[in-house]
């Protein structure tokens, strides 16, 4: 079983960075057997895949959308998730959400294949 809370949301104006964080606390399983992700959700959308990694961190995967702008990492040894955001835009704004589970291949942006999730951190990008 995992926890994961998220920090490091907030406001910016558009084409500024910021730099999300999801702390993990493990029990059971350890944190380098999950498969991390980030999705986001805006207000009246469905959840939205942003980024995935690998449970060592080797493999990266982006939707479109934010290819060259984002970077999803992990530390492994602090049990912790990373997600850098810049040039940012307007349509960034959601709610940020990080999403573990031991399962499978690390690479799916559904969110039916992540059991556990954080209550996220609100990224605001004004215009």
């Amino acid at each position: 079983q995992v926890q994961l809370v998220e920090s490091g949301g907030g406001s910016v104006q558009a084409g500024g960075s910021l730099r999300l964080s999801c702390a993990a606390s493990v029990s059971g399983y350890t944190y380098s057997s999950y498969c991390m992700g980030w999705f986001r959700q805006a207000p009246g959308k469905e959840h939205e895949g942003v980024a995935v990694i690998s449970r060592e961190g080797g493999a990266t995967y982006y939707t479109d959308s934010v290819k060259g702008r984002f970077t999803i990492s992990r530390d492994n040894a602090k049990n912790t998730l990373y997600l850098q955001m810049s040039s940012l835009n307007p349509e960034d704004t959601a709610m940020y959400y990080c999403a573990a589970d031991t399962r499978g291949f690390c690479g799916s942006f559904r969110p039916s294949s992540y059991t556990y999730w954080g209550q996220g951190t609100q990224v605001t990008v004004s215009s």
